[in-house]
């Protein structure tokens, strides 16, 4: 982001009216707030839409927030929700839950379209492909993982297989989302005939006749870019969101790290076990075996705010971009960002997934050799958890390969290439853009 540093907001001409949209938790936020801010330095108006609950954070990185309806975070608690983050949910039962709150959602994404001369939209919102279709303005699909760009380099990031075989590792990206999106389909088409006044959705990787821009917020050097995508699928690097000034860590944190070597970060994100107390007991033990200090963060990852013994401490919050260059060794559930802020660190990187793309990055972590086989949730215990984490903090080469990654990813601008990129798309379809400099 180093360019971006240096740019200052300045009206423009030719400066665009941007609508984000994003949905979920915390990482499926962050990552837009940081290209918001890219964007709105180049010159442009940005408005970020997303859920309620993340207000806070998109205003004091100083954007337009336009909020959207839906409980998502809270059913995220619920018994259901955290069943569902654990894999062990009636899928359908959820469905029925979030089906009225995905209408709600997709009428507040509309509401806050009105004056955008271009959407950049996560597919979790649903709306942005169909909001720029009925009104005529470009949209770019934006995530942090290769999910719409069949390929025959890998199957799709959402499967836990590792390799299919080219055929069926290309015909692997489409299936999943279509699979993936089966369940909404049918509340999408309904909105869009009722408020948008369109036909059944079609191709999503078409758009007003062209292919759709895909940009994707990791770094080409941590999953190399495919020989056989098109120009439309951009691997632009990371979109890091710089932490504020004024942010200070708590006394006791700071002492807690002052009083001996280099503990362990262990949690687990907004993958909520439903049974934190064995959790917990099982991170703990695995510290003892390991002969490690350790930080353990609460959130939503379930880990138990039990008595701890010496040598632990429990973590409400810190930014990762601050804790994470302190530690011995990461562990995480693997989320994308989780996984991007580690490597940034510089940190042998342990993954614990549950699902979805957590195995992906868990196994492209291993393959760079900046951490040890990921181990599944289901076959997570003190033991494996243990032989890991000695094998992180003890071993040489995986420590060396850690920080040359880190330092790698520090000299990348994803933001910037982002940012260039968009402006480009958009002058190609005769909207030309100025660009502070």
């Amino acid at each position: 982001m180093q360019a971006l540093r240096l740019m200052q907001h300045t009206e423009s001409a030719n400066a665009m009216n941007i609508l984000i949209l994003t949905v979920g938790s915390r990482g499926d936020v962050q990552p837009y707030v940081a290209l918001g801010q890219g964007l709105r330095a180049a010159g442009h108006r940005v408005i970020l839409s997303t859920l309620a609950g993340f207000a806070e954070m998109v205003q004091a990185a100083e954007l337009e927030f336009a909020p959207l309806r839906g409980e998502f975070l809270e059913l995220m608690q619920t018994s259901e929700g955290r069943a569902a983050m654990a894999g062990k949910a009636n899928i359908f039962k959820l469905v029925q839950m979030v089906q009225p709150m995905y209408r709600t959602m997709l009428e507040d994404e509309y509401a806050a379209s009105e004056d955008a001369d271009l959407i950049i939209y996560h597919p979790k919102a649903l709306g942005g492909h169909s909001i720029a279709e009925q009104r005529g303005i470009p949209a770019i699909l934006a995530l942090p993982l290769p999910l719409y760009s069949p390929t025959r380099a890998f199957p799709s990031p959402a499967l836990p297989m590792a390799n299919l075989g080219g055929m069926l590792n290309k015909a692997s990206h489409r299936m999943v989302v279509a699979l993936a999106t089966s369940s909404v389909r049918g509340t999408l088409n309904r909105w869009r005939r009722e408020q948008l006044e369109l036909g059944p959705l079609g191709d999503e990787l078409v758009l007003h006749g062209r292919p759709l821009l895909r940009l994707y917020a990791y770094s080409p050097m941590v999953l190399p870019t495919p020989d056989d995508w098109d120009s439309f699928s951009v691997a632009t690097g990371y979109w890091f969101l710089e932490q504020p000034g004024d942010w200070q860590p708590a006394a006791e944190l700071v002492g807690f790290l002052r009083a001996g070597p280099p503990p362990v970060y262990i949690g687990f994100g907004s993958m909520a076990a439903q049974d934190a107390q064995a959790k917990t007991r099982i991170v703990l033990d695995a510290l003892r075996i390991a002969g490690q200090r350790g930080i353990l963060a609460s959130g939503w990852g379930g880990l138990s705010t039990a008595s701890l013994p010496e040598g632990v401490y429990m973590l409400d919050a810190a930014p990762h971009d601050w804790l994470f260059p302190q530690m011995a060794a990461v562990v995480h559930h693997g989320g994308a960002g989780t996984t991007a802020a580690g490597l940034l660190a510089g940190r042998p990187t342990i993954i614990c997934p549950f699902f979805a793309d957590q195995p992906f990055w868990g196994r492209r972590v291993a393959e760079l050799g900046a951490g040890p086989q990921p181990i599944p949730q289901k076959k997570l215990n003190a033991t494996n958890l243990a032989a890991a984490i000695t094998q992180a903090v003890s071993d040489p080469a995986m420590g060396a390969a850690a920080e040359a990654i880190g330092a790698q990813l520090r000299q990348e601008d994803g933001i910037g290439r982002a940012v260039e990129l968009i402006n480009a798309h958009m002058a190609a379809l005769g909207k030309p853009v100025a660009v502070e400099a």
